[in-house]
């Protein structure tokens, strides 16, 4: 039986003048990946797109999983498996293979494997001549930057972990990139039947039911493949979302819902969607290229430093009579009422005719106490951010060493279908990386996608990463700061290929 994805050497030598004018192909297939022993809201799917030009072939693999590896169920070694299977079964070079975790915090099944091969066979036996165009969309509702910058020249974090830093020591956020990148996949009837759509945002709304989910990206891609119709496939490639959270991510006033979300982004692509035209000289071509990054070897010091602002927050700790339980009352009552609030205005009236300061004196002690309390409860929640990515440092302080050498070897992955162009890295791009990369590229449609081909953790700017207040982006990273003059000039080099 002949292999799939491939054209036989005999085929080659008998009909070249087909291979000259080949015709873009492309097959599609998805397979359900939910964890269905717990309580389930919606489901989770690993789906395979994989196109044929001529003699190059390319296989795209989404995945709703938090990482390909390191994290969640999806083991260390299963790239390079599924890379090897589909060599040997398919004849896809590996370097041709890409996988994207979109980073939703869904459970998916303990073997991806076993599930993810058969989809990609599946997407070879449907493949069908396509004719290919790409666009961008534009969704600026949906996401916020949860990089803070403070009074004092630091940079902190909005995250569950721990609480947001005071509202008046908050001078500015970072941005966001409301960018939809696109490539729409239609047969030759005009029929669409794949829409791959790239974004930058955490996928870690969660829904109120807090049953299994594949959170905002698998409502937008339900809202697409429901509006197109025919069985075609969305598949959602993870941008450039390191710093990126979903908006009003710390609300406590409404239940925490990814669906309208969800409904938001998948709308704002269908209607860019609408207004691709797709041709047949679309044309496809892969480059893959190993870039050696050097490894932190600031560990020892940044956590010096941590240890150092722990030690002072603590002996900055005064003593009060207060506590939560007196506290509160008196916070309330002092600003309800802040000109009488020991009690009503008479009484005070009353004190002052007759020369006395009684409850003057209860005010200023009672204020003095609170402003001691609220300067505890500030420092106690810097102490919790700082031990939060104290423990993260230690991780990657220990990870380093035990690598044995000073850099880290990563994928960067160049694609291109006809006029869409995309760059991947396998870590936690923060969003000024990706857009740096798109106001520089050659091709008006060149998107970036994180989370692919691997993961080594969070990957902040060189700037970042020099954040002398600390934060997650900056301390769950394996990465010394040049890092991204490296990156850069590798990812330049491949869209000048491309």
């Amino acid at each position: 039986m002949k292999k799939l994805c491939i054209l036989s050497l005999t085929a080659l030598l008998l009909a070249p003048l087909a291979v000259e004018a080949a015709q873009l192909q492309a097959g599609v297939a998805k397979v359900d990946i939910t964890d269905r022993t717990v309580p389930v809201n919606d489901p989770l799917y690993a789906k395979a797109l994989v196109l044929r030009d001529g003699a190059t072939t390319a296989a795209i693999i989404t995945v709703d999983a938090v990482a390909i590896g390191q994290l969640g169920r999806i083991k260390n070694d299963f790239l390079a498996n599924v890379r090897a299977q589909l060599q040997k079964e398919l004849n896809i070079p590996p370097a041709n293979v890409l996988i994207n975790a979109s980073h939703c915090h869904g459970i998916g099944c303990k073997d991806y494997e076993k599930v993810t091969v058969p989809a990609v066979k599946d997407a070879c036996r449907n493949m069908v001549p396509v004719h290919a165009g790409a666009g961008r969309g534009h969704e600026n509702r949906i996401s916020e930057n949860r990089r803070l910058k403070l009074k004092n020249g630091s940079e902190s974090d909005v995250r569950h972990a721990y609480s947001v830093a005071p509202d008046e020591e908050v001078v500015a956020i970072g941005p966001t990139d409301p960018d939809i990148g696109l490539l729409r996949l239609d047969k030759q009837n005009g029929q669409p039947l794949a829409v791959v759509y790239n974004f930058a945002v955490h996928p870690i709304q969660t829904v109120p039911s807090r049953g299994n989910t594949a959170d905002i990206t698998g409502f937008a891609s339900k809202a697409i493949e429901d509006s197109l119709g025919d069985g075609a496939l969305a598949l959602f490639l993870q941008g450039c979302a390191g710093d990126i959270n979903p908006v009003q991510y710390k609300d406590v006033h409404n239940p925490r819902d990814a669906e309208p979300l969800g409904n938001l982004l998948g709308l704002s692509a269908l209607r860019a969607l609408r207004k691709i035209q797709t041709r047949d000289d679309g044309g496809l071509r892969v480059i893959n290229e190993v870039l050696a990054l050097p490894r932190a070897t600031d560990m020892e010091r940044r956590i010096a430093a941590i240890q150092a602002e722990q030690t002072r927050l603590l002996q900055s700790l005064r003593g009060t009579s207060l506590n939560l339980k007196t506290f509160i009352p008196l916070f309330v009552q002092y600003n309800l009422a802040t000109n009488f609030p020991s009690y009503s205005s008479h009484r005070y009236l009353l004190d002052q005719s007759l020369g006395r300061e009684d409850l003057a004196k209860l005010d200023a002690e009672n204020r003095a106490n609170m402003e001691r309390y609220i300067r505890n409860i500030h420092s106690m929640e810097q102490l919790t951010r700082l031990q939060a990515n104290l423990s993260l440092l230690k991780m990657h302080q220990a990870q380093n060493v035990a690598a044995g050498k000073p850099t880290i070897d990563v994928e960067v992955v160049g694609l291109r279908v006809a006029d869409f162009v995309l760059v991947t890295f396998p870590g936690e791009l923060t969003v000024e990386v990706g857009l740096g990369i798109k106001k520089r590229a050659p091709a008006p449609f060149t998107f970036v996608a994180g989370y692919t081909n691997g993961y080594i953790y969070y990957a902040p700017t060189a700037e970042g990463r020099k954040n002398k207040g600390f934060a997650q982006e900056d301390c769950d990273c394996l990465l010394a700061p040049e890092w991204q003059k490296l990156f850069d000039e590798k990812v330049d080099a491949i869209l000048k290929k491309l």
